[in-house]
């Protein structure tokens, strides 16, 4: 089906709310891509005549079957360009997520398979989420938030929640990355801000929502 880099970002951004509700309205999505609720109505109208969402006025939207398969073959590409940029050209994982905005509208399946036998067959992106495969199915990654790690136990980072170029920089300056082994030496009462170390670094310390955005599993 040939798609629009419109379309596709409004396919992607539907997806991505549906996550958080199973049924997504128009000021949701006008504010997600920031643009104006008529604009947004317009583009639905084209999306059902495509048979990708279903949507009744007033009522909401969502992605039907064929919708969801659409919106992964979109993340499977940007996330594939993002492990490119960051394992071969040597950007920093703050960096990416823009540039990888552009490249996932190129839509050649040759290249992208030949991207993804280039790069291993990755099954995370650089900020650990999952890589769909070449059916849309994702990979199931067990992880825990942060809190949840037993005090003076040992985790690997395995994701990130927030992966706004601010807090990426941030966790970057802390010398946390994925694949990062880290443990917790003490919560405090007051503000929930909790020590961190890191193999071969000094101790340090993030406050609770830094932490509430950093998932790990057991080694």
């Amino acid at each position: 089906m040939n798609l629009s880099t419109s379309e596709e970002n409004y396919i992607k951004s539907i997806y991505h709310l549906q996550l958080v509700s199973n049924i997504v309205n128009t000021n949701s999505l006008a504010k997600e891509l920031n643009t104006k609720a008529a604009s947004v109505t317009d583009m639905l109208k084209k999306l059902k005549t495509k048979k990708l969402i279903q949507y009744e006025r007033y009522y909401g939207f969502k992605l039907n079957d064929k919708g969801i398969q659409t919106a992964l073959i979109i993340i499977r590409r940007h996330r594939l360009w993002e492990v490119f940029l960051v394992s071969k050209l040597g950007f920093d994982w703050d960096k990416v997520h823009i540039i990888a905005e552009d490249l996932e509208h190129v839509s050649s399946m040759e290249l992208i398979k030949k991207l993804d036998t280039y790069l291993g067959r990755p099954k995370i992106d650089p900020h650990g989420d999952p890589i769909p495969d070449v059916n849309g199915r994702l990979p199931v990654i067990k992880q825990m938030n942060l809190f949840k790690l037993p005090l003076k136990k040992t985790g690997v980072v395995s994701s990130v929640g927030n992966q706004s170029p601010q807090m990426l920089e941030m966790l970057k300056h802390y010398g946390i990355g994925i694949g990062s082994q880290i443990k917790i030496n003490k919560v405090f009462d007051f503000d929930k801000s909790i020590e961190i170390k890191l193999l071969k670094q000094p101790a340090c310390i993030i406050s609770e929502p830094v932490a509430k955005n950093i998932f790990v599993y057991d080694e």
